[in-house]
């Protein structure tokens, strides 16, 4: 694991990773998003759901009855992924924003066709060409438009281009998050979507008696939020009646990332019947609808980084807030404790990988030095001994990557880990690492420590050191 990735280990039971000191002491205001951080779903579930709808409505807009056939499948995509819409691919990049792996629909791109294709390009994903995979309410989307294109392989003239099919999946699927499509069903089903968790109340109420100040901003609507917080919240609460009692504010349709950066105006919230009104003075506990983060820093006479907030959406929760509030920043990243289980599984491939790559490295050398000499004309080259080291490299390179696609399947049989590219940082973890202060797999991970708890960064160690 890179340095910057590393935990800070407190103790065993530490599952909070560091990726800039942060001092819990400091807080006094920690923001939580709802859906996916407070609220856990069964994610798979709900992205099945979310596959449903949008191949109904992509049908509405006349796409053909091959799309309903089309199988949920959850492996087809994973977080952090790349879609390129001129094309039809989706693409994993490393730190450095270069592709590593690629597909087209369901087929994995060949090597030489990726370099035919992008040569040297760096990808940069505020170019409208792109789409980011970077919340879990993406997956589906990212697994509709492979599905849909590899239709399109089979049937050309059915289908649009490459580019109106990835619009019109996501047209489809924020148009389901609008229109009642998605909600109404987990309203109906909550026990199948939404996921209990006692731990984390009784962590948010330890939170509360050491004095820290609770706040929710989400960008879904209140009765939404209301049913969800009645749900999942309530039935844990000992220290509280009810939730509005334990969170200080709670902000609905905030709009994130805008609510970070630009200066809409609040509305208060009745929570007995949900109507709103205009609301221009101090804020004060209670609900509330739309807003922006500097209101809410100046009225409470905060400064920037005496407020903790935590979400699950790079983009949304994460890179806009750190660059345009200042707000301390935590991640959740639930699909990392599969990545971690997995790395600990992998370990013994890894070690094989390099003690192959040791024994590698020095016919490497070698080689190297026999063809200087040889091109130099500068000694007598035995032209049998580089045929026997290339011979042998060869057999390496075979063995170590046999061991790769085994090393992959244990995280994702197509996309391998979400936080690494090969040997790289994945361009998500690369994100992580800059604008997240410390990430974790679930909330409670973080409530289950002292509100007291210093998080000191891991040294990093530098190429040369």
């Amino acid at each position: 694991m890179n340095s910057a990735l590393k935990p800070k280990v407190k103790s065993v039971n530490t599952k909070v990773f560091v990726n800039r000191t942060l001092n819990l002491k400091r807080i006094r205001y920690i923001g939580l998003d709802m859906d996916h951080t407070l609220i856990r779903y069964h994610t798979q579930e709900f992205e099945k759901l979310s596959h449903s709808v949008m191949k109904e409505k992509l049908m509405k807009r006349g796409y053909p009855e091959a799309v309903k056939s089309l199988l949920f499948d959850y492996s087809i995509a994973i977080r952090g992924l790349a879609i390129d819409k001129k094309s039809g691919n989706l693409l994993k990049l490393n730190r450095h924003s270069a592709i590593r792996a690629s597909y087209h629909g369901l087929s994995p791109l060949d090597y030489k066709v990726q370099q035919s294709m992008y040569k040297s390009t760096y990808i940069d994903l505020s170019d409208s060409s792109y789409m980011a995979v970077d919340t879990s309410f993406s997956i589906s989307l990212a697994i509709l438009i492979s599905q849909v294109i590899e239709l399109k392989k089979r049937d050309p003239a059915q289908y649009p281009d490459y580019a109106k099919i990835c619009d019109d999946v996501l047209y489809v699927l924020d148009e389901a998050h609008r229109d009642g499509s998605l909600k109404d069903n987990v309203k109906d089903n909550l026990e199948k979507f939404i996921i209990k968790d006692a731990s984390v109340v009784e962590g948010l109420e330890k939170f509360r008696r050491h004095g820290k100040k609770i706040f929710v901003v989400t960008n879904s609507d209140y009765q939404y939020t209301k049913l969800l917080l009645d749900y999942a919240i309530n039935p844990f609460l000992k220290d509280y009646k009810h939730w509005s009692e334990l969170f200080e504010l709670v902000v609905t349709l905030a709009q994130k990332p805008r609510f970070f950066y630009d200066n809409l105006k609040f509305l208060r919230v009745n929570p007995a019947d949900g109507t709103m009104t205009n609301w221009s003075d101090k804020l004060s506990p209670g609900v509330y609808q739309g807003g922006c983060a500097d209101v809410f820093t100046k009225d409470l006479n905060l400064e920037a980084d005496e407020i903790l907030y935590i979400g699950d959406h790079i983009y949304g929760d994460i890179l806009r807030l750190k660059k345009d509030c200042g707000w301390r920043t935590a991640m959740v990243i639930e699909e990392l404790d599969h990545e971690i289980e997995s790395n600990t599984k992998a370990e013994p491939i890894n070690k094989e990988i390099d003690t192959l790559m040791k024994k590698k490295e020095p016919l490497e050398d070698e080689l190297t030095e026999l063809m200087t000499l040889k091109v130099e004309k500068t000694a007598v080259i035995d032209e049998g001994r580089i045929e026997s080291i290339q011979k042998q490299i060869t057999e390496i390179d075979s063995n170590i990557s046999g061991l790769i696609k085994k090393q992959q399947a244990m995280y994702n049989e197509r996309w391998g880990q979400i936080m690494r590219s090969g040997n790289e940082e994945s361009y998500f973890a690369y994100q992580v690492d800059r604008y997240a202060c410390v990430y974790m797999a679930q909330l409670k991970d973080l409530f289950a420590l002292s509100p007291r708890t210093y998080f000191r960064s891991p040294r990093r160690s530098l190429s040369h050191e």
